[in-house]
């Protein structure tokens, strides 16, 4: 039992901070972009209910976190009404873009705060051994769930990106897939690996870049904490 709490406090407690904040940057862009259906609906809280989504933010994260895997889970998307922003096509590229952002700006922030730690606190103070795994846990999080959102599947973050890049002709065409919505992302992810040796979208997009900018971070936790 003292196992699993002390994994939901290393993990799923970061992983909630992460989504809750990815979601509510999302709605901060829209209003600022002219859209606040975010705000009516009353979205632009940090408050973790208001986001929660039993299943993506309780139930997947707490599984993987007892077979021993790398959690990962979603939030209830902030809602966006694409015509109320001032440039539709522009602003829903922004808006999908100000997620991921949000993840890589708590990152590096992280990283600072990590690098501080190490600069003004004994290391011999008892403290640190909880802290410091949590902080170093919310930075991984940060970064994949950034790069995994960036990932050009309907409905992640990217294939709003995508979409606002293509020609017209060829992003209405593209934009029906958003309707195949969880299905997709299941076949993409979960099924295909399975049947195809080598398919593996998440691996080859993902981790490269995770990879890279996590260590770019603990350069950053090296530098700011002079070890």
């Amino acid at each position: 039992m003292n196992d699993m709490v002390h994994q939901a406090l290393i993990w799923i407690i970061p992983l909630i901070v992460a989504i809750v904040f990815h979601e509510v940057s999302h709605g901060l862009a829209a209003r600022a972009l002219g859209d606040p259906t975010a705000s009516e609906a009353r979205r632009l809280s940090l408050n973790p209910l208001r986001h929660v989504d039993p299943v993506g933010t309780i139930l997947v994260p707490g599984m993987l976190v007892l077979a021993h895997l790398p959690p990962f889970g979603w939030a209830k998307p902030v809602p966006v009404n694409p015509w109320r922003l001032r440039n539709p096509r522009v602003g829903m590229m922004i808006v999908a873009a100000a997620g991921p952002a949000s993840n890589i700006v708590m990152g590096l922030l992280t990283a600072v705060g990590l690098g501080l730690l190490w600069r003004l606190v004994p290391h011999d103070a008892a403290w640190l051994g909880v802290v410091v795994p949590i902080l170093r846990a919310f930075i991984g999080i940060n970064l994949s769930l950034a790069f995994f959102n960036l990932m050009p599947i309907p409905p992640f973050d990217g294939s709003h990106i995508l979409e606002g890049l293509l020609p017209a002709r060829a992003a209405a065409l593209y934009g029906r897939l958003r309707g195949l919505g969880f299905a997709l992302v299941l076949m993409l992810i979960v099924v295909l690996p399975r049947l195809i040796p080598g398919f593996d979208p998440v691996g080859r997009w993902v981790g490269p870049p995770v990879d890279w900018l996590g260590s770019r971070m603990e350069d950053l936790v090296t530098l700011v904490g002079g070890v």
